[in-house]
């Protein structure tokens, strides 16, 4: 295993909500290698941008740790959690949302430098921007224009940009292309992966896309409910999905022929509250394979073979 960036032990995001606690994020455990991608799938409202935001304590975690490059940095303060800021960043979601639509795109990008004190002087500043506009590949005209004027590619390349300002080591990708068109997906898809082998970044990459987070991510998690169910790297989960939910989202994945047929998976039965939720399976209510022990016993995350987790009780005797 190579040199270990980023660890995640026992991590826990709970909110208050009048019915009681609602567990977004229930014991997450993982390291992440300098360099590698971790891709992070699972349903919408799964846990998957609380995990990504508890990580960079945009949201405090409840309980765990935050191992980054060995020191816990749940226990920073905020001064020097402002510092830790410049290694650790995150591209958001929606590109438009993202951004401030008072400021221009140079402004924009340079907004970390400026709050951080890099530069003494504006022309510096102005410089670094460029660069950075040109990274990404943003051309130089659109330095004074608003993010109303561009489209949604050139728009989440300014978030890109923004998040590389300060140079860090470690970025949160949140569904980065999950608003854009097919195309431009690809097109940022492919500037992300060349940013990773020339800066050598280290990516978490949330999204849904399953078909994108093979091409993209060396190790994939895969969450239900606030838990990671299934973790394996990416080659091994594609070729032998063990848990009955990761094979579920694997038989949705759209099949580019129409000649080939595929066997899709249907699920079935009621999603378990995740506010107060009881001992047993999460996934239990919706599975085909269920037992009374799934109602009533919480399965471990135990290693099935080499470097391929699963958290289920039968896991080795479904087909």
């Amino acid at each position: 295993m190579g040199e270990v960036l980023l660890e995640v032990k026992d991590l826990k995001k709970y909110f208050d909500t009048p019915a009681g606690k609602l567990h977004a994020v229930d014991g997450l455990t993982f390291k992440l290698e300098k360099g590698k991608t971790l891709g992070v799938v699972g349903e919408s409202g799964c846990g998957k941008s609380t995990t990504g935001r508890a990580i960079l304590r945009l949201h405090e975690p409840t309980s765990g740790e935050v191992l980054f490059e060995g020191e816990d940095i749940t226990k920073y303060s905020p001064a020097k959690m402002k510092e830790m800021r410049k290694e650790m960043q995150m591209i958001f979601q929606d590109p438009f949302a993202s951004l401030n639509p008072r400021k221009t795109v140079s402004e924009l990008i340079a907004e970390p430098l400026r709050l951080h004190k890099v530069y003494k002087n504006k022309k510096d500043q102005e410089a670094r921007v460029l660069e950075l506009m040109e990274l990404v590949g943003l051309s130089e005209r659109l330095v004074n224009t608003y993010p109303h004027e561009l489209d949604g590619g050139r728009r989440q390349r300014i978030g890109i940009a923004r998040a590389l300002a300060m140079n860090p080591k470690f970025i949160v990708c949140d569904e980065p292309v999950s608003a854009l068109d097919v195309s431009i997906q690809a097109q940022i898809l492919n500037l992300l992966k060349d940013l990773q082998d020339e800066l050598g970044l280290t990516y978490m990459f949330i999204t849904h896309d399953l078909s994108v987070v093979n091409c993209f991510s060396d190790e994939i998690i895969v969450m239900y409910l606030g838990q990671v169910v299934e973790h394996a790297s990416a080659e091994d989960l594609f070729a032998n999905p063990m848990h009955p939910y990761t094979k579920a989202l694997l038989s949705a994945i759209p099949v580019p022929s129409l000649n080939e047929k595929k066997e899709r998976i249907l699920l079935k039965g009621e999603i378990t509250s995740p506010i107060n939720p009881k001992p047993g399976c999460r996934f239990a209510p919706r599975c085909e394979y269920a037992k009374d022990r799934c109602f009533e016993e919480s399965p471990a995350f135990t290693e099935q073979s080499a470097g391929h987790f699963c958290a289920c009780h039968y896991c080795n005797d479904i087909k």
